[in-house]
């Protein structure tokens, strides 16, 4: 397969017609800064604190620049430039040498979940067409430029995947993995509009941004060092509620450790709470792992078959789509109380959003038919082994590391250098960084990342000024190697 460095060279014009940059090009020249500087403290953007070391001590969250500062000027055209052909000569050199700066970033992505390694060059003749699967998948609306056949193609397939038969199952392909769940609690919250959300404090944000959105009253539940939801705590906060129904968020990968909820256990603990299945909604938020799991061998299994009321997963992530967008299935019989018909699409409107890009389907549907199950199956024990891999030789080398037994997410201690987190992309969080193995990374790529980081922390720690960070309280004292845990 072509990796995605190359695709922004031999993708870019439907023709092929690309001129190649010299090796002696200049980034800078419009690109600037390819690593971005540090927020400035005094400049009102980055205050924030995070509490770090089990909340005993604050450290103020670093965000990005400015964009502003950088930004590309949109400005009108001159009176003779489609003479002398200067503006779209200065366009090509703005986009040729924003390819360029591309490339090099994408040599050094290792903390985000996105599969880079893809090909996608014959869907290139389809980038001329605005496609559009504005409303229901499954009803098909008065404009006809769209892919419902592909999307309903992939609907079935995830469907299969998760054991819902072709007629109890609606689903529909999201804009993000954000919108999959906004869009399942908000149907758990339609089957049951006085129930109560509850989702562990390491669930990704946008369950509590959906809590915020629809009004829910909202119980965080506690978690275990490994990121996992602590069921016991989940059980004595429904036991104090037990008078509305539960809407619950079971994790199948959290965003930072990589942890998986115990989805059998969460069902076990609400029967004993006194929850029949009419008084609770699940919903899982499978973005990178849920389509890991079903390809690892003793994984526990998300299915239909069990009480869940949805699952969404991101397509940008394991399967590698080049653009943001999601799956999003649930029972046939919840979506009526959502839905609404609109005569205007001459469809039915029971999406988030109302048009929906046509182009993402296909994308989905083309990596599915060209990898699929044994593909799938063969990138997860690569991703797994690679993950082992690099944990083993962040502790050789001395550095506190922990990976949960079903996950590719490497946690490790936080850089000291906001510099290095940049330039590798790293996702922190108080004390810890992680690596997200996915296809694209290799071995390779886990060595110069790691030597470089070897060598960074021999200057950091030269003159015992500064030491490693504690991540005791953040993954636990078996996974820590700092001064005191060693």
């Amino acid at each position: 397969m072509v990796g995605s460095a190359d695709v922004l060279v031999n993708g870019l014009s439907t023709n092929g017609a690309v001129e190649l940059l010299p090796d002696d090009f200049d980034v800078s020249a419009i690109i600037k800064d390819p690593v971005p500087p540090v927020v400035a403290a005094d400049n009102g953007i980055g205050k924030e604190e995070a509490k770090i070391n089990g909340g005993k001590e604050k450290r103020e969250i670093v965000l990005g620049r400015n964009i502003h500062t950088t930004c590309l000027e949109v400005t009108e055209p001159e009176a003779d430039d489609e003479i002398t052909g200067d503006r779209d000569a200065h366009m090509a050199s703005v986009l040729a040498r924003y390819r360029k700066s591309l490339t090099e970033r994408t040599k050094y992505h290792l903390g985000y979940p996105y599969n880079l390694d893809f090909d996608y060059g014959a869907l290139s003749q389809l980038q001329h067409f605005s496609i559009n699967n504005l409303g229901d998948p499954f009803i098909e609306s008065n404009y006809g430029v769209h892919s419902r056949q592909f999307e309903v193609g992939v609907l079935d397939w995830f469907a299969r995947l998760w054991e819902l038969e072709k007629n109890e199952y609606w689903g529909y392909i999201t804009n993000c993995g954000t919108e999959g769940n906004l869009h399942g609690i908000l149907v758990g919250r339609e089957v049951l509009p006085d129930g109560i959300l509850y989702a562990s404090r390491e669930s990704h944000y946008s369950i509590f941004k959906a809590a915020r959105m629809y009004r829910m009253e909202c119980e965080k539940v506690e978690t275990l060092n490994s990121g996992e939801i602590d069921c016991d705590d989940f059980k004595a906060k429904l036991l104090r509620h037990q008078d509305k129904p539960a809407i619950i968020n079971v994790n199948i990968g959290t965003t930072v450790k990589g942890a998986v909820d115990d989805l059998d256990l969460v069902i076990q603990k609400l029967e004993e709470a006194g929850f029949s299945q009419d008084r609770f909604y699940i919903h899982v938020d499978g973005a990178l792992f849920g389509l890991m799991m079903p390809f690892v061998k003793r994984a526990p299994k998300v299915t239909f078959k069990k009480p869940i009321g949805s699952v969404s997963v991101s397509g940008h992530k394991f399967v590698g789509c080049p653009m943001p967008c999601g799956v999003q299935i649930t029972r046939l019989e919840h979506i009526n109380a959502l839905s609404r018909n609109v005569e205007y699409l001459a469809s039915r409107d029971a999406t988030i959003m109302g048009s929906r890009n046509g182009h993402a389907p296909i994308f989905l549907w083309y990596t599915l038919n060209r990898k699929g199950y044994r593909g799938f199956q063969k990138e997860v024990q690569k991703c797994l082994r690679n993950a082992h891999y690099f944990k083993d030789r962040l502790i050789e080398a001395g550095i506190g590391a922990m990976l949960n037994e079903l996950s590719s997410t490497v946690v490790f201690e936080r850089p000291h250098d906001e510099e290095f987190i940049r330039k590798w992309q790293l996702a922190c969080k108080g004390n810890i960084a992680h690596v997200v193995v996915m296809p694209n990374v290799t071995i390779e790529k886990l060595d110069d990342f790691l030597n470089e980081l070897v060598q960074k922390r021999a200057t950091w720690f030269e003159d015992g000024t500064f030491q490693p960070y504690c991540i005791a309280s953040d993954v636990g004292e078996n996974s820590c190697l700092c001064a005191q845990h060693k």
